[in-house]
């Protein structure tokens, strides 16, 4: 049972990687499928654009993830990073899971669909926004508090002791 996480991560790292590239192969290849063999009007600037960007995506978590073995013995030598941490290997799978819709929606409806794609730059967006506000309250309560400061608001411990009555401290 040694090294049973790293085992168990390696495993889940290799099917991930493997269900990612089977998906990632049949979603390009349906495209160009269409594309060339039923000489639908799709133009390829956008899918070069859109598309291919995610290829990089993807070849960084192969990189990523995928576990090493030593080639004398074939002993797990490393696991490779989680796949399914949060941060930035979570919103590059994001985008990828993203593209995908977008790449089957542009097979369905056309071209039109890559305008779908705008989702992704939108969603960094508010997620800066919302990180760099979330920075601002959190660094506005180190600056104490001054002589015109407001105080701040009553926990809920405290609301419920003035309720009772007020606290009662004993002094000796």
């Amino acid at each position: 049972m040694a090294q049973k996480a790293a085992k168990t991560l390696a495993s889940r790292n290799a099917s991930l990687l493997l269900r990612t590239h089977l998906t990632t192969l049949c979603l390009h290849s349906i495209f160009l499928l269409l594309h060339w063999l039923f000489n639908r009007p799709h133009s390829l600037t956008p899918y070069y654009s859109l598309a291919c960007p995610t290829l990089v995506i993807e070849f960084y978590l192969e990189r990523l993830g995928r576990p090493k073995y030593n080639a004398a013995d074939g002993s797990l030598r490393s696991p490779g990073e989680d796949l399914g941490a949060s941060g930035l290997t979570e919103y590059m799978w994001d985008v990828l899971y993203w593209t995908w819709g977008c790449m089957g929606a542009v097979c369905v409806f056309g071209d039109r669909a890559w305008w779908l794609w705008i989702v992704v730059p939108l969603y960094s967006v508010w997620l800066a926004y919302t990180t760099v506000m979330g920075m601002r309250t959190g660094l506005a309560g180190m600056g104490g508090t001054g002589a015109g400061d407001v105080p701040a608001g009553e926990s809920k411990r405290q609301k419920k002791m003035e309720k009772r009555g007020g606290q009662r401290v004993q002094y000796r």
